[in-house]
């Protein structure tokens, strides 16, 4: 394999696309295939004598996860979302899901975002909340509400995750969860989802798709302000800031901005 990619934070959009485009070159079909095949083997270990699930975003990481844990015997799922996504993202979403994926509504809108406009397009202590009180904590309530033993989830480390010793995080509450994917860097994921012909959601084909991944719109990454953030929302989908802006006075602005009123 031939390493283009390094830490997500420093990879731009363009190389990404690059990276697709000449996945063939640096990933030879063979060398994916060893890894899979043990990636399936560390899953059914790890897994042997519990019941377990992953959970599934819509995203790339777990498109690939999917993949692999029904190769290994997994077929349980969660999918959390909020009401605040994209439509044509969660819609795609909802359609494309594994079949036994379990939907979680956290149930973040309009009017608590209007509550809460600290949240609209953050920086640091607060874009990581984000993951807390949507992805995190609809992780647990399936953990728990299915009396799991163990939970899979598409984390890698080449994207700064922490995955916890051997790629197991156990926490005090006795939630344990497993990354098989913390080792897989950007390109193995992607020559994946290349040489098995996956489909992946529209948001990879928005501008900064590949860097920003998988998010409900206000917590959009690497927004300077919120003029960028919103211009970039309003460029996938107008109809977003417009309903924002009838409720939260950045998005009102931002429209008066455009507009030119």
């Amino acid at each position: 394999m031939i390493k283009v990619l390094g830490r997500k934070q420093r990879i731009t959009n363009d190389d990404w696309l690059d990276a697709v485009k000449r996945i063939e070159e640096l990933v030879p079909r063979k060398e994916l295939d060893e890894l899979v095949k043990k990636t399936v083997a560390s899953i059914k270990k790890m897994a042997r004598s519990k019941k377990a699930a992953y959970g599934w975003s819509g995203g790339k990481d777990s498109i690939v996860l999917s993949d692999i844990c029904n190769k290994a015997g997994i077929k349980d799922c969660m999918f959390a979302h909020t009401n605040l996504e994209y439509p044509a993202f969660l819609k795609w979403c909802l359609d494309n899901k594994p079949e036994r994926c379990e939907v979680i509504n956290t149930g973040q809108d309009i009017f608590w975002l209007a509550k809460h406009p600290d949240m609209v397009f953050p920086h640091k202590e607060k874009l990581a909340r984000w993951y807390s009180i949507v992805q995190h904590r609809a992780l647990t309530q399936y953990f728990f509400q299915h009396q799991l033993d163990i939970i899979l989830v598409g984390r890698r480390k080449a994207d700064g995750n922490f995955v916890g010793k051997d790629n197991i995080l156990k926490k005090k509450s006795g939630e344990c969860i497993f990354a098989p994917l913390a080792d897989w860097p950007h390109e193995m994921i992607l020559a994946y989802i290349h040489y098995h012909k996956l489909a992946l959601p529209p948001l990879y084909e928005w501008e900064n798709g590949y860097r920003c991944g998988t998010h409900p719109w206000p917590s959009r990454m690497y927004m300077d302000t919120l003029e960028q953030g919103y211009r970039e929302v309003y460029a996938i989908d107008p109809s977003i800031v417009k309903e924002a802006a009838e409720h939260i006075d950045s998005a009102r602005h931002f429209l008066k901005e455009v507009s030119g009123a």
